[in-house]
Formats: C-alpha cells, sequence, structure tokens
C-alpha cells in the first residue's frame, strides 16, 4: 500500500507542472537516450563515429538543454513552451541531419568529401602519401551497424522525428486549451 500511496504521491507531482514543462522533461529524455545510445556503440561497442554522426549529437546536446530548462521554467508556462519549441527544433533538426546521413549510406546522393569522398587521381606520391595520412578514417557512406536493414543515422531520423511530431502535437494541444485567467 505504501508503494502505491508513493507512485501516486510522485505522479501528482509531474502533474503540478505544466504541460510544456512536461513536455521539456520528455524532449530531455528522449534525446538523453538517443545520445546515450551513440556513447554506448562508441565506447562500449567501440564503433567509432564518423563526421556525420558527430553533426547528429550536437541538437541532441541542444533538445537536453532546452527541456531541462523547460522543466525549469514550471512558474513560467509561456517561456517552457518557447524552450519547449527550440527542444523540437532541435529534434527536427537531428532528424533532418540522420535522414541526409542515410542518404548517403545508401548512396542516395553524396556526403561530404571529407568522409565520403574518392581518393583524387592524379596525384604524386608524396601527395597521395599526404593525402592518405590526413583522411579520416571513419567513412560517412559505410553503414557500421544496423537493425532491420536501418542504420544507426535512420533510426536516429525516424525516433527523433517520432519524438519531435509528438512533441509538436502536445504543444499545439496546450496552445489551444483555454486558460484561466487571474
Amino acid at each position: 500500500m505504501a508503494l502505491l500511496d508513493r507512485t501516486t504521491s510522485q505522479t501528482s507531482l509531474l502533474e503540478r507542472f505544466p504541460l510544456p514543462s512536461q513536455l521539456g522533461l520528455i524532449a530531455a529524455l528522449g534525446s538523453g537516450v538517443l545520445l546515450g545510445g551513440a556513447y554506448f556503440f562508441q565506447y562500449v561497442i567501440g564503433l567509432a563515429p564518423c563526421e556525420m554522426c558527430l553533426w547528429q549529437r550536437w541538437p541532441h546536446m541542444a533538445v537536453i538543454v532546452a527541456g531541462l530548462a523547460a522543466l525549469t521554467c514550471y512558474k513560467t508556462p509561456r517561456l517552457a513552451g518557447g524552450l519547449l519549441l527550440v527542444a523540437v527544433l532541435g529534434l527536427a533538426t537531428t532528424a533532418a541531419l540522420g535522414l541526409f546521413h542515410a542518404g548517403v549510406e545508401l548512396r542516395w546522393w553524396q556526403g561530404p568529401q571529407a568522409c565520403s569522398g574518392t581518393i583524387p587521381t592524379g596525384l604524386s606520391p608524396e601527395e597521395l602519401r599526404k593525402y592518405l595520412f590526413s583522411a579520416r578514417m571513419v567513412r560517412c557512406d559505410q553503414v557500421a551497424w544496423s537493425l532491420l536493414g536501418i542504420s544507426m543515422a535512420g533510426w536516429n531520423a525516424i525516433l527523433s522525428a517520432v519524438l519531435a511530431i509528438g512533441l509538436a502535437s502536445g504543444a499545439v494541444r496546450w496552445m489551444k486549451a483555454p486558460r484561466m485567467t487571474t
């Protein structure tokens, strides 16, 4: 019975926060899980990230900061709503970067020369040596890991887009809700 009372009191505590703050927490947790997964694959599994993989991490970091800031701004719901918008834009950005990266992996389009280009022809042996020693070892156009035929970049695009859409729909619902005036 005490466990039920504790769960009920924790739930009612979270319900005291305005919806933008609650959604900010969800954004921070969602991006935290996705970013944590990337770090897990890098540091535990040993898959080094390519340059485009690193690009996708920055918006997640911004989402975590904006989401936690929205949670702490619970006394000013409009500010929390603005921070939630920043989080949604960050998720949309990382989803777009993930889609672009997945397209590079699938050879739908060419990626940046730094991590998916070919070795230039006509180089002297010395120029070729300099080129090879300065080249990054992890290629952006090769899939390092996949699940159900979808690469990590693809999963980032899908999950980030779903989270962004869900949060945006919650924000729209909050904006359309009638407010009590004081």
